[in-house]
């Protein structure tokens, strides 16, 4: 390749790099916002969003209807028309006085119709037999104002299409409104409508999920009597085992002479109130391995057991009786156990990444706090979504949000067929903690594609403590996805944010609160038993959320949780050691200072730090409060430099442009491993070099700590004279001389100029790398 090609290729990819990075940065946007009032008072004006107009149409009931049908019976539905636009209700089979009590919705920037007509029709008549009743005049239909105030609905007669009177009524309710509607989110938009049938359009609704309120709920095994054990082995191995819905936890294996056992454990579950579960225990003996043999079983209502919300609550165990198992004679059972059951409210629970946590309140009510602020959510819109299906031989788009924050989950309608959707809706969240994250996703419903999964489009985080306080927030934030062929844009979500402060004094006091809750500290539970936990809060919270109407699926909760944050990945280690890397930046930049100091790289700077280490010196008493007015002038010179938008997904920090391919695989695959036996040994090669570089570091660490524990122990006695007979001539030196005088002489003598120093290493440094380590006692 010649020279000049290889320049034009380098310009080329460095344009491109630059669009890309561009294109993954956040944008400010300049909305219209405002418009309407909400229905709520606590929550004020409906100003975070766009206004949208629409035509909402309540089709209540039908009274006394006349047959259409043979026989007279009739099928009843109601079709509304507005321009191309038709919204159809269900049908009732043989039902003369039917009750539908559906809300249409038509977008007023859609509508190029001067009229709306209803018309009823039974299922199984042509069009031409429906039977109209009447037509709206659209300038005529009124508006609510405020939206919340309720609009009656009334009785209109029927008439055919001659315009004669016939037998039924319909009643009916006609506005025009907005958004801020209460009827808003159950509505059925009737420009989507034809593209779905009935049963998805209940599926594709805006929704408020309320997240379960989830306990720890603590078990605690002291003992058991009147175990009889089999006569297999010379003494019995009896554990407990204990069930809660899929969880599932042993004590360890016991061994006693006698018929009594010994355990002292405590087991901690996860559970949802209202404890609708039993709790199922059972006492086994270990007979040979995977086999064991049921003695005694008892189940427990949770819903009966004990609560506390401090540790300073004692709650005293009680005798269960044990009803006997198989192979247990009835004359020889007697067996009692000694529990405690209690659900712990001083806990918070864990469903959610520890790094982006929403809420971090104690289960107990008793315990919370007046909130601090108030969180506003905006979801405006999407734009250049990626096409995630077929239609028509042209990319489209089912797009839905999901913001999860505290509490409440919330969910916008699905916009169908579109890849530029307008959402503008608008929530609210109290705040009890703003260290807090709020997690928005894009999702593309595939509810419409049955037996497919929802796909994640993009991510958004924002932490509250990040945000100015009663200020809007107006971004465009990209939509990054991962994927096995690398990075990419999934489009912009536009949002507006707001965090509003109720309590000046409350969020100040919240800087010196504890991050959780008491009980986390007086009484904490292991990491890995919290990892456990949280898979299992997890899925209480995603079991619940599947329940609901429309359901919020498991795929979503998991990912909205970042239940693969603690899995292994090449790329996030490689971008956690470049962020430690960059934090301890500041610290090699002092060091590289401090050297060209006293290399007398820039002679000025290094005289001037002469005469300022000599006043220091003269006058101790100006280090502190130099120190203090340094930082204090940093601070004051940074604020003009401070960041003016909320954090976002970072390409770069993530190191998600340069990744390698089969590190991309490696992430994304599923635990345990599917790959085949050739690709997991290629990864454990790399894993274990990798590991063996990180290891050589570790132990250079430990080994400069041991070198230094090793002055002291006498582990090498040489080393350990000299450097007593040197703290003996230092006590004497720093005791008569000035202590001005000798730091004076310290800090000059490492400033000493280039010509007054030796290329190799110092003696001081020297006497340290011959000082022993513990390296020699590994094997």
């Amino acid at each position: 390749m010649a020279r000049s090609e290889q320049a034009s290729y380098v310009r080329s990819f460095s344009a491109l790099s630059a669009s890309q990075s561009t294109d993954f940065m956040l944008k400010e946007t300049a909305p219209r916002l405002g418009g309407g009032f909400i229905g709520s008072d606590k929550l004020g004006a409906y100003d975070l969003v766009e206004k949208m107009s629409y035509l909402y149409v309540r089709v209540v009931k039908a009274r006394e209807l006349p047959g259409l049908g043979l026989g007279g019976s009739i099928d009843p539905y109601v079709q509304l028309r507005l321009g191309n636009y038709k919204g159809t209700t269900r049908h009732f089979e043989k039902n003369h006085s039917p009750e539908w009590n559906e809300v249409f919705a038509f977008s007023r920037e859609r509508i190029q119709a001067s009229h709306l007509e209803v018309w009823l029709g039974s299922k199984g008549l042509v069009e031409e037999e429906r039977v109209a009743y009447s037509r709206f005049d659209l300038t005529e239909i009124p508006t609510r104002v405020p939206p919340d105030s309720p609009l009656a609905p009334e009785w209109y007669r029927l008439v055919d299409r001659e315009g004669k009177r016939i037998r039924g009524e319909l009643m009916l309710a006609v506005w025009h409104g907005t958004q801020a509607d209460e009827c808003f989110p159950s509505a059925i938009h009737a420009e989507e409508a034809h593209t779905v049938d009935a049963r998805i359009n209940t599926l594709i609704k805006g929704k408020v999920y309320p997240s379960p309120r989830l306990w720890y709920t603590r078990l605690q095994v002291f003992s058991a009597q009147d175990i009889y054990a089999t006569n297999r082995s010379p003494h019995g191995q009896v554990f407990v085992k204990a069930r809660v819905g899929n969880q599932l936890l042993k004590t360890k294996v016991c061994r006693s002479t006698t018929l009594n056992y010994e355990w002292n454990e405590h087991l901690v579950f996860v559970c949802a109130e209202p404890f609708e579960e039993l709790l199922e225990i059972s006492v086994e003996e270990h007979i040979e391995v995977n086999k064991h043999k049921v003695i005694g079983h008892c189940h427990l209502p949770l819903r009966e057991c004990a609560r506390r919300t401090s540790h300073d609550h004692i709650i005293k165990p009680s005798w269960y009786d044990l009803k006997r198992g198989e192979e247990i004679k009835e004359e020889k059972f007697s067996a009692k156990i000694n529990l405690c059951v209690i659900h712990e409210g001083g806990y918070h629970v864990m469903a959610e990444s520890t790094h982006y946590s929403s809420d971090l309140r104690p289960s107990s009510k008793d315990l919370w706090r007046p909130p601090i602020g108030l969180l506003e959510l905006g979801v405006l819109r999407a734009e250049g979504l990626a096409p995630m299906r077929s239609k028509d031989n042209k990319g489209t788009c089912d797009a839905y949000c999901v913001a999860k924050y505290g509490d409440k989950w919330c969910r916008t309608r699905t916009i169908i067929d579109n890849l530029s959707p307008r959402f503008n809706e608008q929530y609210t969240w109290d705040v009890h903690d703003h260290s807090t994250v709020i997690t928005i996703c894009v999702y593309h419903n595939c509810l419409i594609e049955k037996g497919a999964k929802d796909l994640l489009i993009g991510k958004v985080r924002i932490r509250l403590s990040t945000l100015e306080t009663d200020r809007i927030y107006t971004h465009a934030y990209p939509l990054i996805s991962l994927h096995h062929s690398g990075v990419k844009k999934m489009g912009e979500l536009h949002l507006a944010v707001r965090f509003s402060s109720t309590s000046w004094s409350n969020l100040l006091y919240s800087y010196a609160k504890p991050h959780l809750p008491t009980m986390h500290y007086i009484q904490p539970i292991n990491l890995v038993h919290q990892e456990y936990l949280r898979e299992r809060a997890m899925e209480i919270v995603a079991h619940r959320m599947s329940r609901m109407e429309p359901p919020l699926r498991r795929e979503v909760v998991e990912e909205m949780c970042d239940m693969r944050a603690h899995l292994w990945s090449m790329r996030r280690s490689r971008a956690n050691f470049y962020r430690l890397i960059t934090v301890l930046s500041g610290c090699f930049r002092i060091v590289t200072w401090i050297n060209d100091i006293c290399c007398w790289k820039n002679p000025v700077t290094t005289s001037l730090v002469h005469i300022l280490y000599a006043m220091l010196v003269a006058f101790p008493n100006l280090i502190l409060p130099t120190c203090f007015l340094y930082m204090f002038l940093i601070c004051l010179w940074n604020f003009r430099l401070r960041p003016r938008y909320p954090p976002h997904m970072n390409t770069k920090i993530s190191f998600a442009e340069t990744i390698h391919h089969d590190e991309l695989a490696e992430e994304f695959d599923s635990f345990p491993t599917s790959q085949s036996p050739e690709i997991v040994k290629m990864r454990y090669d790399r894993l274990r070099s990798l590991a063996g570089r990180i290891q050589t570091i570790v132990g250079d660490f430990a080994t400069h700590g041991e070198r230094i524990h090793a002055l002291f122990t006498w582990r090498d006695p040489r080393a350990t004279a000299m450097f007593l007979c040197w703290c003996l001539c230092m006590a004497i030196v720093m005791y008569t001389a000035p202590f001005q005088l000798v730091m004076l002489c310290l800090g000059f003598y490492m400033m000493r100029h280039p010509r007054l120093r030796y290329r190799m290493p110092s003696p001081v440094m020297n006497y340290f790398r011959r000082l022993p380590s513990k390296t020699d006692c590994l094997i």
